[in-house]
């Protein structure tokens, strides 16, 4: 398997540990995304492998883009490179055969928080915090989000993140069924793992075969959601409320937006 600098790979018997390892807030860019899809597809051709938790080093479990580096080159109107190239990882993540969890121990926002619907399964803690902040940098939801989101927690309340960006904390995560456990801090981990364990106890072909059914046409209707939501980004970002969204984001201010 080949390595990352900032994504490695921890054994459980035949869970595989999958770590985000870019302390302490795991920032979010095409590279990471990509380093991820690859080591999952190489976990997927590991017999050893029954079952994965995807996890993060540091404060955040991924707190999205760094607006104070590159990150925001993905929305960038000359970044329609960028934007593919992570659209097209997005889909391998999800076209992974393997059963999932996420050991969500801290703040997962903006594409942290659709890195955070990949999995099948969330572990989380009080102090999670899971936002989808699109609207209020001025652009539209990607990685999947406006389809999956929905799926997982219902429409409404979907809507209610969606169109104010709101953060909600792991209690309110767990009563949304965003969350399917919620322990300390402290046990997050653990507890992704002895899920994950759990599944890959059971007779592994039955196990796939049972996702791929319950999954069946996810990845195609993704792939289309991801063309969509692209297409809107790409005009979004040419707009000058994007642009003092993204300003007030990064100065932690409310946005002054002109409909412009």
């Amino acid at each position: 398997m080949k390595s990352f600098d900032d994504v490695g790979v921890q054994w459980h018997e035949h869970v595989a540990v999958v770590e985000i390892q870019r302390p302490p807030l795991n920032f979010f860019d095409v590279t990471l995304i990509e380093h991820i899809a690859e080591t999952f597809e190489a976990l997927e051709q590991d017999e050893q492998c029954r079952a994965i938790v995807l996890a993060a080093q540091g404060k955040a479990f991924c707190a999205g883009a760094d607006f104070s580096s590159n990150g925001s080159d993905l929305f960038k109107p000359d970044a329609a490179n960028n934007a593919i190239t992570l659209y097209k990882a997005a889909a391998r993540l999800y076209a992974c055969k393997k059963p999932i969890v996420g050991a969500i121990h801290g703040a997962a926002i903006g594409g942290g928080l659709g890195l955070s619907l990949v999995p099948d399964f969330r572990v989380v803690c009080p102090e999670a915090r899971f936002a989808a902040n699109f609207v209020q940098l001025g652009i539209h939801p990607g990685f999947g989000i406006s389809l999956v989101l929905p799926r997982l927690i219902g429409q409404q309340r979907a809507n209610l993140m969606l169109l104010t960006g709101r953060r909600i904390k792991g209690e309110e995560a767990y009563e949304y069924g965003l969350a399917d456990k919620l322990v300390p801090a402290e046990q997050v981990r653990d507890e992704a793992i002895a899920l994950a364990t759990e599944i890959a106890q059971c007779a592994p072909f039955a196990v796939e075969s049972t996702r791929a059914t319950l999954r069946q046409g996810l990845v195609d209707e993704l792939k289309q959601r991801l063309d969509h939501e692209f297409a809107e980004q790409a005009w979004l970002a040419k707009t000058a409320d994007h642009k003092e969204g993204m300003a007030a984001v990064t100065e932690r201010r409310p946005g002054k937006f002109n409909r412009s």
